[in-house]
């Protein structure tokens, strides 16, 4: 054991200041005074069998906040009479003066509680500040600098700190980034406890709240981040905000993501975010949507180190995740083929990287499914119907949605009662490969060449007959040619059967054709004109093209009953009987138009013209009819004639009106409006009656045949007023 023998000594020269000087002088004890005893780096006591140090460090105390307060401004209830000065001592009480500790030392929740006095570490100002070294955080340096305050804070909560220095914020802070946080920029906010008052979710708000001040509203912080301000702001208007903000405590906010302290860039391998630990991160709160994810193509993809495959956020977006019943979503249904799927698998990069198909989107575009979707349909098949949604595999993989031994049922949660018939043909139909599809390859290449071949040769046929009709026109309005004057008599054409016939035919294929190519061309600068209309109007599409369907197919065999077994019907189609005098009538006036001949042909009741009109209509209906009846009752017919047959329709039934379309306007369209002998419009489809001079120019042969009945008969064709009658020649 040590003995301090001047221990005595001191002793009388500390009852010498107190006791030898004038006791009767009342004066205030001085921070002198109380060093002339405390400044000895010896003094000390003993406490609970420890020995104390009583030594205070005048040099650091004059570097502390509180240099210019005297001792018992701390240390009240001394009396510097009595040695030692009180028993028990009475402990310092921080608050008396710092009375806002509690509120500014809200990461320490205990300081509400604090007494000011010393406690326990978590709620003891000295434990942190220390006693007469304490140092303000200002100074550099200090203990609690922000250069110093990570590793301060560091003393108690070490396995945090460790977790900190490995953050991207923490990096910013070495690299002295403004706005770089520390660990009060963020626990002086009130965000690590539920407490009275306030659940989880009103703490996740806390949470995001305190993020976003940072990397949403510090101009410092949103300048040298990547992501911009719309997309970080984005996450409010998100499914994840939405459900937050609406007290739902289950919602992802930025630390659910990101993690707290460990938050780090996308690119690093430990971020939460990072793309191989995206599915982790998500599967937190969609543990059963991560599982299905983890057996998909996709995820065995990412797993094996590939970048280019898929997770959450390459689908369902980052900040910006919405339902996918929200029409906005990439992967609500009108979108996810376009958005979703069509950038990785039409991209011709991908595509020769991985050995993918390129095209798969564009032939699922072309498809009834892809057509109605880009139309606005919500219920048709899209990608995941098909493919699956986060349970995506390979065809070969027996457990696949679209493995063979699966495409029954796959194919039966649209189309009830599918067979296994539904799977043979190819799902993504390609007419343009021979390869791949070669019947509808061969069967739409037949049909661009007779498309081509026909509509060209009625293109040239009218365009020569039209510049020599027109050159004849112009003749006689100069008097070179002399017109021969004709009557005013109208000869019937059509009887009025016959015109209700024809105007339900021409109503009823207009609007095939309408609602036909609204689907075929939804895009179209006149179809989306319709469908801005209403919302409704793809599903009335789909009702008008088939009751137009019915009303054409019953048509045709009320017209079928007309010619068998009405005189005017049997009449009508003995005269449509093609004859080779057709052949010969289609060479004289091919040989006329092109000036190879000067004379006109003379013509019967019908010509060439109209007769092949007339079967042109009879083979399109039937064939219009058939493929139309098929596709219309798609589960039945798939069922008998197989995907492959029901595809085969499909392209007929395409192709067919296309040439049906195009035949009408170059052939039929002239003939009654811009054909210049009956510009601007033949009215025998209102009227059903020709004027003398239309019979003369276009059907001489059929006129004299008339006059000379009604010469035998002594009869005469009927005045506009008596269209349609006859009766004995006028006086």
């Amino acid at each position: 054991m040590v003995i301090d023998f001047f221990l005595p000594f001191r002793y009388l020269l500390f009852l010498f200041f107190v006791l030898v000087l004038p006791a009767t002088a009342v004066h205030a004890q001085t921070r002198a005074d109380c060093l002339i005893c405390h400044s000895d780096p010896d003094m000390m006591m003993v406490k609970d069998g420890k020995e104390v140090s009583l030594a205070v460090d005048e040099t650091s105390l004059n570097r502390s906040p509180h240099a210019k307060l005297t001792c018992v401004a701390c240390h009240t209830g001394f009396d510097a009479d009595n040695i030692p000065h009180k028993d028990p001592i009475t402990p310092v009480n921080c608050t008396t003066c710092h009375s806002d500790a509690g509120r500014k030392h809200a990461f320490h929740p205990e300081m509400i509680r604090a007494t000011g006095t010393n406690g326990k570490p978590a709620t003891s100002c000295k434990s942190c500040h220390g006693t007469h070294d304490i140092v303000s955080p200002k100074v550099p340096g200090s203990k609690f600098h922000s250069s110093n305050l990570t590793n301060s804070c560091g003393l108690c909560h070490s396995t945090v700190s460790r977790t900190y220095f490995h953050s991207a914020h923490a990096a910013a802070a070495a690299e002295g980034v403004k706005g770089a946080p520390s660990c009060l920029t963020c626990h002086r906010n009130d965000i690590t406890r539920v407490r009275p008052g306030r659940d989880l979710a009103q703490l996740k708000i806390a949470q995001e709240k305190m993020c976003l001040s940072c990397h949403l509203d510090d101009p410092d912080v949103r300048a040298r981040t990547a992501p911009t301000a719309g997309f970080i702001a984005a996450y409010e208007k998100s499914v994840h905000g939405a459900a937050l903000l609406q007290a739902n405590a289950k919602a992802a906010n930025c630390v659910d993501c990101h993690g707290s302290h460990e938050v780090a860039k996308g690119t690093e391998p430990s971020a939460k975010i990072n793309k191989k630990n995206t599915p982790e991160t998500c599967g937190t709160c969609h543990a059963d949507v991560a599982r299905e994810f983890t057996e998909s193509a996709h995820s065995i993809a990412v797993s094996k180190g590939n970048r280019d495959a898929p997770v959450c956020t390459d689908c369902h977006g980052e900040h910006n995740i919405l339902s996918h019943l929200d029409p906005r979503s990439p992967v609500a249904p009108l979108n996810v083929s376009g958005k979703v799927c069509s950038p990785c698998h039409s991209s011709l990069a991908l595509s020769e990287k991985y050995g993918l198909d390129s095209d798969r989107f564009k032939t699922f575009s072309d498809s009834y499914h892809g057509l109605a979707s880009r139309a606005g349909s919500l219920e048709v098949a899209n990608c995941a119907s098909c493919h699956g949604v986060h349970n995506i595999k390979s065809s070969s993989d027996p457990t696949s949605m679209i493995h063979k031994d699966n495409l029954a049922k796959t194919c039966g949660s649209c189309h009830p009662g599918a067979n296994e018939r539904f799977g043979i043909g190819s799902v993504h139909v390609n007419v343009r490969s021979k390869e791949e599809d070669p019947l509808l390859y061969w069967i739409a290449t037949a049909y661009l060449i007779m498309i081509v071949s026909i509509i060209g040769g009625m293109a040239a046929h009218n365009i020569a007959d039209f510049i020599r009709k027109s050159r004849r026109k112009l003749l006689i309005r100069r008097g070179i040619v002399h017109e021969a004057h004709m009557g005013h008599h109208l000869y019937v054409r059509m009887t009025l059967s016959e015109r209700i016939q024809h105007g339900t035919l021409a109503a009823s294929f207009i609007l095939l054709v309408i609602t036909g190519f609204m689907l075929r061309y939804p895009e179209a600068w006149w179809v989306v004109s319709l469908r801005n209309l209403s919302d409704s109007v793809f599903d009335l599409r789909g009702l008008v093209h088939r009751i137009a369907a019915v009303i054409i197919v019953g048509a045709s065999l009320y017209h079928i009953y007309y010619i068998r077994f009405t005189e005017r019907g049997r009449e009508l189609i003995r005269d449509l009987l093609p004859r080779w005098q057709d052949v010969r009538d289609t060479v004289a006036v091919v040989r006329y138009n092109f000036g190879f001949s000067k004379e006109k042909p003379r013509l019967g009741r019908f010509s060439y013209i109209e007769k092949s009109e007339y079967w042109a209509l009879v083979w399109g209906t039937v064939v219009m009819g058939a493929t139309g009846v098929i596709m219309w009752f798609d589960n039945t017919f798939i069922g008998i004639l197989t995907k492959l047959g029901y595809d085969v329709a499909r392209v007929i039934h395409f192709y067919e009106a296309w040439l049906a379309t195009l035949a009408i306007l170059v052939w039929h369209f002239y003939y009654v409006m811009f054909n210049p002998d009956t510009y601007p419009i033949n009215f025998a489809f209102w009227t059903g009656t020709i004027t003398e001079h239309e019979m003369a120019e276009e059907h001489p042969l059929e006129l004299e045949e008339v006059k000379k009945k009604q010469k035998e008969q002594g009869m005469i064709a009927v005045t506009p007023s008596e269209a349609g009658k006859t009766r004995k020649p006028r006086k």
